[in-house]
């Protein structure tokens, strides 16, 4: 059987998003002949003198060929002798970044088109950023137009090395730059003899050998249940799409969120018995016991899987409303649905740069951090993990309307049902009852006797009237354990000192706004002296 291949084209407007996929359909004979027959007469009316219009392929509506851009996205389904592929034609003006978001939440590979004439520009990094956002992993970028700068390779080079910069944050597993035209054909379904420069392999046949589904199997068995097939007292079958990992008649599975175990009795693809099934494969299993699943529910071999009622995610919101905390909505990770609240708006993403600003709402189009409170525990997993249960969608419970997409980063507090945080007493309560604004300074550096100067910090704030409690990370505990419990102590008013010795990103996005980072200075040369410096420093932020 021949493998998928599931990709989208974005890029700016004009770049030649749906000129590419048109030209490409067109060149490996991959259309029917009435099709090829109504592009070559609809051409005629066209922008281009009578010229073939590749587009046309795809940009189906009428506003579309109207104005010469892609406003919705279009889907496209084909095949060659070496693999099937379903490709997504995304729109390139801001205003659409939501479609855009859509198309590449389906997609494993993503082809960035980038005008030769332009370079790399604000949507490209914005596209970059949503791709990555989305669980892409794979991307190749098209510089495209090279007949308007006349097959430069030195121009070609610029911005190949431009984009390895814009791109190095992100940790893509495989970049894949090629010289196009798209209107031309060059180097799109064969090598092109305006290129002699470039040593690589032309688009389709690179998108055909491309491998995006390499670890997908070495993962630990997951499905979440779509639904459950009882059609008469004697088969009790459980229905959805493996995401990870393979399974087989026999195995031992555990189902969450009730942590049941049972052994595979039978499975089911479509409606033939297999002794085995693997990802991406939709199956019916059946058990050896009745157990407790239901809709939403997740099949596992895997312990590491979370189950929480609160968490903080990454989100790109595409209402025209704007988001402002306490609003209501209904959460979607995987096949579950929920009522949630969005509780806190930790800061924006600047989504061309990267950088983090201090926000009370979101409007359309921004990144953004956020923390969430759910009606019940919801099972997820890290996005980098499982994709399919560590995004997910807000949908507005009025219109019932997708507000926003997102993944989710870490849980907030414990799931287990006999740890709870008294509700009706709030931090902010507690806060005013010490008279103070609740941090965490998070000490790092090198300096001898740090441990010791850490102490005598904590002393100095006691002193002077501060609730402080010192968390000394001298037993190598994991610096995420360490930011929970310093998010715990202030959530109940008082300051947390860590020394932890080095940064930790987590810590940052957990404690938000309330995260210190302080260096110990290692010239000072005493512990006494040391310590006083730090104090000074972190009197700056303390307010009684």
């Amino acid at each position: 059987m021949k493998s998928l291949l599931k990709f989208i084209t974005c890029g700016s407007v004009d770049d030649g998003k749906s000129t590419l996929i048109g030209h490409m359909l067109y060149d490996a004979k991959l259309l029917f002949a009435d099709q090829e027959k109504a592009l070559e007469l609809d051409s005629r009316l066209g922008s281009r003198g009578g010229k073939i219009d590749y587009s046309l392929l795809l940009d189906g509506l009428l506003a579309e060929r109207e104005q010469g851009i892609t406003i919705d996205v279009a889907y496209r389904y084909f095949t060659t002798e070496r693999r099937s592929f379903i490709v997504a034609d995304t729109p390139g003006h801001e205003e659409y970044t939501r479609n855009m978001a859509v198309g590449a939440s389906f997609a494993d590979l993503a082809v960035i088109l980038v005008d030769a004439t332009k370079g790399i520009i604000t949507q490209t990094k914005r596209h970059t950023r949503i791709c990555a956002l989305m669980g892409i992993k794979h991307l190749v970028l098209a510089v495209n137009k090279m007949d308007l700068v006349g097959f430069d390779a030195k121009r070609f080079e610029e911005i190949k090395e431009e984009f390895a910069r814009t791109s190095s944050e992100f940790h893509f597993q495989s970049i894949q730059v090629i010289p196009v035209s798209a209107t031309e054909g060059d180097n799109i379904t064969k090598k092109s003899d305006h290129t002699p420069w470039y040593d690589g392999v032309p688009l389709l046949p690179y998108l055909e050998q491309v491998d995006v589904h390499q670890t997908d199997n070495t993962k630990q068995f997951m499905m979440p249940i779509q639904r459950v097939c009882r059609p008469d007292h004697t088969f009790r079958g459980f229905q959805g799409q493996i995401e990870a990992g393979s399974i087989a008649v026999g195995d031992e599975l555990t189902t969450l969120p009730s942590r049941e175990k049972a052994k595979v009795k039978r499975i089911l693809v479509t409606d033939q018995d297999r002794d085995s099934a693997y990802a991406g494969q939709p199956v019916t299993i059946q058990l050896d016991r009745e157990v407790d699943v239901s809709r939403g529910c997740v099949f596992t071999k895997d312990d590491h899987i979370q189950e929480a009622d609160s968490f903080s995610a990454t989100i790109l919101w595409m209402d025209d409303s704007v988001l402002t905390p306490g609003k209501n909505y209904l959460v979607k990770v995987g096949t579950k649905v929920l009522p949630g609240t969005v509780t806190a708006i930790t800061h924006k993403i600047d989504i061309n740069t990267g950088k983090t600003v201090a926000a009370d709402h979101v409007v359309k189009n921004e990144l953004a951090q956020c923390e969430f409170s759910l009606s019940d525990d919801i099972v997820f997993d890290s996005f980098e993990q499982n994709k399919s249960i560590g995004g997910f969608i807000l949908i507005d419970r009025v219109t019932n309307m997708t507000s926003a997409c997102g993944v989710i980063e870490h849980a907030l507090q414990s799931s287990d049902k006999r740890i709870r945080l008294d509700a009706e007493v709030t931090r902010d309560v507690r806060a005013q009852q010490k008279g103070q604004t609740p941090l965490t300074f998070w000490l790092t550096g090198s300096a001898p006797h740090a441990a010791a100067i850490a102490k005598e910090v904590e002393k100095h704030l006691v002193s002077s009237g501060y609730h402080t409690m010192l968390l000394e990370n001298s037993q190598g505990e994991p610096l995420q354990r360490v930011a929970e419990v310093a998010k715990l102590l202030n959530d109940a008013g008082l300051i947390a000192l860590v020394w932890a010795g080095s940064t930790s990103e987590h810590a940052q996005e957990l404690l938000g706004k309330e995260y210190v980072e302080v260096s110990i200075d290692p010239d000072k040369p005493s512990v006494d002296e040391a310590a006083h410096d730090v104090v000074k420093r972190l009197m700056k932020h303390l307010v009684h």
